[in-house]
């Protein structure tokens, strides 16, 4: 078969062509005037829960990272309430140190049904958070401690997180709650005192766990 040569014409067409693609790129590169800060991101680690599912007056699920105590049971004080704490950096980054808050806090004006309403697919999680998002640590938050040793399990009656919290256990009423919030210590020397819902919204399973609680009910 005889070999189609191409001519010095067209060859120079394709030529300045392919150049002509490599100066509108270069220049489409150079029009960017604007850097975001979202373009220099790390990554974290994220605040790891396992609720004892055996501890709570009233069934809950693990997905949704909360139990209950009941008003109605004449033995409400001693009541228990359990979470083991971790972390896990994905094999992106390590933590040296968990803050672990906590906060007795009045229910808010929408509250999560109960029994809890789970959503698809997977009939795994909650249709909804089960406490306010964001986890941010603030004012009515109080340290409890930094935990260097992982993982840590947390046990505490209803009478001594309301103690803990220095509030009366007769003044609950339902849906108030007892509430842990995390702050995450790297090795790296980053403290990362907030994660974005997309991080912690236990109705769409996300990754991390940045708080857990129990909440008052009466059944």
């Amino acid at each position: 078969m005889p070999i189609k040569e191409v001519s010095p014409q067209k060859n120079d067409f394709m030529k300045n062509f392919l150049l002509a693609i490599a100066v509108i790129l270069l220049g489409l590169s150079a029009c960017k005037k604007v850097h975001y800060e979202w373009e220099d991101y790390t990554y974290t680690a994220a605040p790891i829960v396992t609720i004892d599912t055996t501890k709570t007056a009233l069934p809950t699920r693990q997905t949704g990272k909360v139990t209950f105590f009941n008003l109605k049971d004449a033995n409400l004080a001693n009541e228990q309430f359990s979470f083991t704490l971790n972390w896990q950096g994905f094999g992106l980054a390590t933590v040296s140190s968990i803050e672990v808050y906590t906060s007795f806090n009045k229910a808010e004006s929408s509250v999560p049904a109960y029994p809890i309403v789970i959503s698809s697919p997977g009939n795994q999680y909650p249709n909804i958070a089960q406490f306010p998002l964001p986890s941010i640590v603030g004012t009515n938050d109080k340290l409890l401690e930094t935990v260097t040793t992982f993982p840590k399990t947390y046990t505490y009656t209803a009478a001594q997180l309301a103690t803990l919290n220095g509030v009366a256990l007769s003044s609950a009423a339902v849906n108030d709650y007892f509430l842990f919030k995390f702050i995450l210590n790297l090795t790296d020397g980053r403290r990362i005192v907030t994660f974005f819902n997309n991080v912690c919204d236990e109705s769409r399973g996300e990754p991390g766990d940045c708080r857990t609680g129990v909440r008052f009910k009466s059944q």
